[in-house]
């Protein structure tokens, strides 16, 4: 297993000691730079340009989302996307969250994160996937759900926030297409259907649903049902 670089960009200390000396203590993990502020924390970023940056949103000089869109910035000039962004908060308002995947951030967790559930999206977000904390994920899909598809819509910049489907993904579903059985299930699944429901709904059974399910992560390269509905939403694939 590769040794993952991380950043830490925290002000509260002792939430900031807490985190580092729990990562240091994960196999794979190393710390290459903290600071206690945007300010800083840019300039860690810039000279470090580590694997994941875990960033707080309530920095004192400038929040995370604005950190997040300046690094974004300095990397398209100097034609570098290794650095992903993993916002840890405790906002979990459709602002914060929807501004945050807008700035360019790749996964969001809460602070009340397990450490092995931080280091698994630590791992996810490395691996180009956008973790998003189970608490949180309800609010993104329904958020981009309730986005009129007329042209005239007010909050057309949240749909936004969520992104466009990257390249990689596109070429994914062109050669891997979903069957017209799994566009179905995909849907049911974006709506929050337990695969009993989804059973009950298609007339089939739970076995082959989950047999579905799996095929569908697969294509989508999700590793669970959220992935895997948010990467619809962002693809295209369901409405």
């Amino acid at each position: 297993m590769s040794e993952l670089n991380v950043v830490l960009i925290e002000d509260h200390d002792l939430t900031r000691i807490g985190l580092r000396t729990a990562l240091k203590q994960q196999e794979g993990i190393r710390i290459v730079g903290e600071a206690p502020n945007a300010s800083q924390g840019l300039r860690v970023l810039e000279s470090t340009q580590p694997d994941v940056a875990i960033v707080d949103i309530g920095l004192p000089d400038m929040d995370g989302i604005e950190l997040t869109q300046k690094f974004r910035q300095f990397q398209a000039t100097n034609h570098n996307d290794k650095t992903k962004i993993l916002i840890l908060t405790m906002h979990d308002s459709e602002d914060a969250v929807l501004a945050a995947f807008a700035a360019g951030a790749d996964s969001y967790c809460m602070k009340d994160v397990s450490i092995d559930k931080l280091v698994e999206a630590l791992r996810a977000t490395h691996s180009g996937c956008s973790w998003i904390d189970p608490a949180i994920a309800n609010v993104v899909l329904h958020q981009v759900r309730q986005t009129p598809s007329n042209g005239h819509n007010t909050n057309q910049a949240k749909t936004v926030a969520i992104g466009a489907v990257d390249p990689e993904m596109e070429q994914v579903l062109e050669s891997y297409p979903l069957t017209e059985r799994e566009l179905e299930i995909l849907e049911l699944i974006v709506s929050g259907c337990s695969n009993a429901a989804i059973a009950d709904k298609l007339y089939i059974t739970v076995g082959t649903v989950k047999t579905h399910v799996r095929n569908i992560l697969s294509k989508l390269c999700a590793e669970d049902r959220t992935q895997a509905a948010v990467r619809a939403l962002r693809s295209g694939l369901v409405a």
